[in-house]
Order: C-alpha cells, then structure tokens, then sequence
C-alpha cells in the first residue's frame, strides 16, 4: 500500500511538473504564428498581435494577448475590421478534462468593431474565401454514402465567472453616402453559475450622446438548448424610449417568444430627432406614445395582441398578427379608436402652411411663386400596393379634422395582390348616414379606381360651415356618386374618369343671391357677395349627372321654391378645372314650391363660368331679353292679378323696365 501511494505522488509531481512546464514547451511565439495563419486560411484577412502573448496551463488554460487586429480588404475606408486591446481567456482545467465548460475569465478590452459597406454595397464582413480544392477525377475513389452527421450535443455543463466587454465601440459606415453612426463606451457584464441557474447580462452604451442600459434574464438556459421553454425578461431603459419584455423563451426547432411587451417613449418627436430622423410635420402632436399588449413570435408568425396604443390624447386597442412566409408579408388586424383628433398633426389655423403656402423665405430672399394649381404628371409609384397582403379593419367613436366633426365611421380595409379595397360600412356626418367603396388598383401599370359613395341626410349648413367657412348652402343634402377611371399619373386619372351621380338638397336655401330680387333688378341681383343677407329659399334642389373621359356634365339641375323655378344645365372640365354652366330661374304664377315643372315664368338667364378657383356669375342680359318679350305681360297678370282678365296692379309690382336695370 505504502508502494501504491508512493507511485502515485511520484505520478502526480510528474503531472503538476509537465504542467508547469509546458508552455515553456510550446513558444508563445509559435501559438501566435499558428494563430495568425490559420485566420488567414479561414477568412483571408490578416490578423495581427502586436502585444504581449502569455499562456498558462496550471491552475487554469489560459491565454492573454494584447493589441489584436484583424485587417480589412482594400477598397475600405478604415484599416480594420476588429480591434482589440487586450484579451484575456482563462477556463479551469480539471472541470475541462471531466467534460465540464468553466470559464474562469473571459474579458474583451477596449474592442473596436467596424462595418462598412464599400461604393458597391458589399460589407467588409463579407470574408472572400477560396474553397477547398477537389480532389482530380483520376484520383477519385468510387462515392461511398456519407456517415450521417451526429446531432451536436451541449456541453454536460456551463459555468462562467468572470465574462464582461469593457471600454467597446461599434462603427457603421456606409460607403455609399459617407453616412456614420456610432455606438461608444459598450458595457456588458455576463453571469451563469451554470446552465440550470439563471443567465443575466447586464450593461449600458452610448447612442446619440444618450446612455442606452441594457438587462437581459433567462431562468435555464438549459431547457432553451434542449428545445423546451423558460421565463425571460429583457429591458431597455433610456431618456427618449424604455422598452420592457416579460415572458418565456423557447428553443429548439420550434423557437420563439411569448409575453407581454411594454414600450413608452414620452416624445415621438424626441425620438425621431435622437435617432437622426427630426419630424418637420406641423402642428403640436407626436409627443408621449404608449404601446402595451402581449406578443407571441415563432418562425414566420408575428402576433400583437390584447393592444392597447396611446398617442397623445389618442387612445386605441387592437390585434395584428404578420405572416413573413409567403411571397409578401400577409398582415391581418383591427384598431379600435375611442376619437381621433387629426388637428394636433395639422398646421395651425391661419399659418402659411395650413393655406398651402410655402413658408417665409431666408431674408433678402424672394418668397417662391406659389406653383400653379392643377393636377399632376408625375408617374405614379403603386409599388406600395404590392408590400404586403392586408386585412384590417378599423372604427372610430368620431373623427375631428380642423372644424369638421364626423361621428361614429368604420372601415376595412383589404389588399391583395396589388389590389386595394376599402369599404366605409358606416359613416356618421352631420346627422347625415353614409357608406361608400374605393378600389384602387396597382396590379397593371399605373392605377385603377373604381369608388362609390352614398350618403343621406346631411344638414350642409353646418358642415359647410366647418369644412369651408361658408354658410352659402342650407338644407338637408342626399348623394348618390360612382366614378371609374385608370391611369399613370392624376391626369390621367381624371381625363378618363366615367360615373354618374345625383345630388338633391331638400327644405334650404341658396344665400348670398336673391334670384326673386333679380326679377325685380338685375342690375343688383349679384352685388351682395358671401356676407349678404340676401338668399333663395328653396323646397327642392338637385339634379343627375354623369361624368365621360373627365367631362361631368348636368342637364336637369332644378331648383323648385314659391314663385321661383331655377334649371340648370351644363358642364364641369374635370381635367381643366373650369365650370361652363347656365341657370335659368323663372318667376311664376304660382305659389305652390314642389309641383311640377311647368309653370309659365319670366327667364332670366345667368352664366357660371371660368376655373374652380375664380367662378364668375353673371346675368345673360341678351338671352334675357329675346326669351321673354312674349313673356313679361303673362308673368305680371300672373303675379298681379291672379291670372284675370282687365287686372291691374295696385302698386309696387313687377317693373318690366328694372329687368334691364333702368
């Protein structure tokens, strides 16, 4: 026994001794050598170690090297792809030889990591290697089935101790444009006692001169590595946005995620400026945002589910889930929103923008000339129709755009292959009800729209009101509108634009021309302007029209009131943008404002004419006259004496003079 023990001292002395003195054995100098040609084999960079190489067996197979560089190719605007100050790998031996991963230490100082993209977009991460060569036809034994590869089996176990990155960079350039982004003084910290106990990592960077910190948890990273699932969190914490993420982890063949998902910034506009993208939208909105729900990732399949997202005074809840396996992205969801309040996005009321002026010039510089109005020629870019596949669907408790309030609206929304539809089930708008469609289709060259709209029992005063700060038009108002058209560009569109429509106002009134006032004194008729209290009631108004390669043209527009009847007839060049129309009001001998069509009556003609932007009215004095000189005794006796025979008027009845202003 005393012979065994002996031996087995002797044994061990010998073992510590060959420790000891085997990196005298094998050179530092040799180690670095193998190093440096073996980078150089796998990736055909150079890698350089201009520091110190120590190596150690005993206690613990260690290597620290100093100084380490690995090259890029030419054609690069930096020398290197990694740089590292010092480096210091230590894993304890006796754990090793019994299967055992500890690392004792494992600490990158001060690494600096570069990428960049050349002017042909290629990445200096991109390693150009030559593969293998094969081996001649001559010399090739007969093919033997490949020995199936073994399934890669985890290590027995993990330990870490010391594994932290001090001190580090991450450079991105981009070659083509020069642009450069920087993220400095990277810190991170790893803990695992093993792979049954939890994994945390924990550290901090700087972005944009802002501190980004960093936590990361895994209970078992074990149960990941063998496909099963465990609790994870992970944050993201910073002044512009914090990021919070709990929930579990799965690995294996069927990985993902599943939690509940936090993410609050307290200004949108903060965000977007920290990030290198400033927001020059106006108006006051984009400031806190808040996104909460649960989300579920697993291969191609996305889900946000249980929404709730505030922005502003915006609240909304939701679900959407995104498939990236087919060809495009297939987006599915919905969005429920209590009232959306367009105006904090919208310039202020009265600013240059909000007028669709351009904004003040630099001084001593002449402000631009406004750009002609019109539509445009520009080719218009579908390809956004073919992005993704979508189905969505979205309601409203009530929309507010500037002044106009519109009530309770839904909406879905479907796109496919290129093709979008929009359906508007329901629409609420100044007691009015309303539902539509717009189709546009990008499938083929250009665009294709096919869109129709009913909506019924709108009160036009207020909505004109709110929409226009007009109030020119009052009564209950009916459409029923359908167009088609397709093109590449919006002139297109509309030069081939075809529908048909009708239009009716009920129980209202024309303000601002007094067209029984113009059967007393032409001369005068149109002089009120907007803010006169002059006005036209009316029982009934409205008519049909139909619209052909962008001309809409109307020819039974009727207007039907106590004494008056007004038809209307002519055209509106959609493509130019001009109004060519005649309106013939009568005054007649009839009290009764919703009858019939026949009632005999003076003509007094008037011709609206000249673009959108600058309508002209005026009395058609010439038609005046020719049309009625047979026409004027019969409309006095009418109004006058009732219709018989040898009446005469008592006092301040029609003038046939004043129709002509004298």
């Amino acid at each position: 026994m005393k012979k065994i023990l002996i031996g087995l001292a002797v044994l061990v002395v010998v073992l510590v001794g060959a420790l000891i003195a085997l990196p005298s054995l094998v050179p530092a100098d040799r180690i670095k050598d193998e190093v440096v040609a073996g980078v150089k084999s796998a990736t055909g960079r150079d890698l350089s170690i201009q520091g110190k190489v120590a190596v150690a067996v005993f206690p613990s197979l260690s290597v620290q090297v100093g100084n380490v560089a690995l090259a890029n190719p030419a054609g690069f605007t930096t020398k290197d792809l990694v740089r590292l100050g010092a480096v210091d790998v230590r894993l304890k031996l006796l754990p090793l030889l019994g299967g055992k991963v500890e690392v004792d230490s494992f600490v990158l100082v001060d690494p600096v990591i570069t990428l960049e993209t050349d002017r042909q977009g290629k990445g200096n991460w991109v390693f150009d290697t030559a593969p293998a060569a094969a081996p001649s036809a001559a010399k090739t034994p007969e093919a033997k089935p490949a020995p199936t590869a073994a399934a890669p089996t985890a290590p027995a176990d993990i330990r870490l101790g010391d594994v932290r990155i001090t001190g580090g960079k991450l450079i991105q350039i981009d070659g083509k444009t020069g642009a450069r982004q920087e993220i400095g003084d990277i810190n991170l910290m790893v803990a695992l006692k093993s792979l049954d106990s939890p994994f945390t990592a924990k550290g901090s960077l700087v972005w944009n001169a802002k501190k980004i910190e960093i936590s990361a948890d895994v209970a078992s990273l074990k149960a990941v590595m063998a496909g099963e699932t465990s609790n994870t969190s992970l944050a993201v914490t910073s002044e512009p946005v914090k990021l919070s993420f709990k929930g579990t982890t799965k690995g294996g063949s069927a990985a993902g995620i599943a939690g509940d998902l936090d993410l609050g910034v307290p200004s949108v506009r903060n965000l977007a400026a920290w990030a290198g993208a400033p927001i020059a939208m106006a108006g006051t909105g984009l400031g806190p945002l808040s996104i909460k729900g649960k989300l579920a990732a697993a291969g191609t399949q996305i889900a946000f589910t249980q929404a709730s997202i505030d922005i502003d005074a915006i609240k909304s809840k939701g679900d959407v889930t995104v498939n990236t396996g087919g060809a495009r992205p297939a987006i599915k969801g919905r969005l429920d929103v209590a009232m959306l309040d367009l105006n904090p996005y919208l310039p202020p009321a009265g600013s240059p923008a909000a007028k669709g002026g351009a904004p003040a010039g630099e001084a001593g510089k002449a402000a631009a000339p406004a750009a002609k109005s019109g539509w445009s020629d520009d080719p218009i870019d579908a390809s956004g129709l073919k992005a993704a596949d979508v189905d969505f669907a979205l309601t409203c408790g009530g929309i507010v755009v500037n002044k106009i309030k519109v009530g309770k609206s839904a909406l879905k929304i479907a796109l496919h292959d290129g093709k979008l539809v929009a359906d508007l089930t329901e629409l609420a708008l100044y007691q009015g009800a309303g539902k539509g469609r717009v189709a546009l289709d990008g499938s083929q060259p250009g665009v294709g729209l096919n869109a129709a709209f009913q909506l019924k029992g709108l009160q036009a005063e207020p909505f004109l009101t709110d929409a226009a700060d007009t109030d020119r038009l009052s009564g209950t108002g009916n459409f029923d509108v359908t167009v088609t058209g397709r093109g590449k560009t919006q002139r297109q569109i509309v030069s081939a634009l075809d529908g048909k429509g009708a239009v009716s106002f009920l129980n209202g009134a024309v303000k601002g021309i007094n067209l029984a006032a113009m059967m007393r004194n032409v001369a005068t008729a149109f002089t009120g302007g907007p803010a006169s209290t002059e006005k036209t009631d009316f029982a009934e108004l409205g008519g049909t029209f139909t619209i052909a390669k962008g001309i809409l043209t109307n020819n039974d527009l009727a207007l039907k009131s106590p004494l008056l009847r007004v038809e209307g007839k002519g055209t509106v060049d959609l493509p130019q943008r001009s109004v060519n129309y005649r309106i013939d009001p009568k005054v007649v001998a009839s009290l009764q404002g919703q009858g019939g069509g026949d009632a005999s009556g003076l003509v007094v003609p008037v011709l609206v004419s000249g673009p959108w932007e600058n309508l002209s009215y005026r009395p058609d004095l010439e038609a005046l006259v020719k049309q009625n000189v047979q026409n004027v005794g019969k409309a006095v006796e009418g109004l006058l004496g009732g219709g018989k025979s040898g009446a005469t008027p008592s006092g301040g009845g029609l003038n046939p003079l004043k129709l002509l202003g004298r």
